[in-house]
């Protein structure tokens, strides 16, 4: 039985920084009878969603987070999407909350996440990213294809 994983790049090309999930999606190389499907979902949150009603076995968001003090650092976060809270769905916006409520209202299940995340230097308005968050793209690429391994893995020895 193969493992199927969705890599989602998130984030808005537009805002500096925030375009740094598109930019690593855009740069992992497809390999023939990889069980991940890698896509640029950019801001188009209800794509996601409805995309989230097939049967994955994992999700992987690529995605920008907030600045901790180490602008261009790689976080891997296993995320716990809280059933509970109320969410506004925004079907021209990309918050993932509001993405793993839209597929929940649509009769989904959010499949296990993890996110893989730079902390970012700059949002403001402008193409391009930031030096230290462009110099973490080829070591998130490495990052994400090490995740998608080791769910596979997990998986398989269900």
């Amino acid at each position: 039985m193969t493992t199927r994983v969705l890599v989602a790049g998130i984030g808005n090309i537009f805002l500096g920084d925030d375009g740094f999930g598109p930019e690593v999606v855009r740069r992992i190389p497809a390999g023939p009878g990889e069980s991940a499907r890698i896509v640029d979902y950019g801001i188009r949150g209800m794509h996601l969603a409805y995309d989230l009603l097939e049967d994955w076995d994992a999700l992987v968001l690529v995605d920008a987070v907030p600045n901790r003090g180490e602008p261009g650092r790689l976080e891997v976060i296993r995320a716990e999407p809280d059933r509970d809270q109320p969410t506004d769905l925004d079907a021209h916006g990309m918050d993932p909350a509001a993405v793993f409520a839209g597929v929940r209202a649509l009769g989904g299940a959010v499949p296990p996440t993890v996110v893989v995340g730079c902390q970012v230097h700059s949002t403001e308005e402008g193409i391009g990213l930031s030096d230290p968050v462009a110099a973490a793209v080829d070591p998130a690429v490495d990052t994400v294809r090490r995740v998608v391994t080791q769910l596979c893995d997990q998986r398989a020895e269900v």
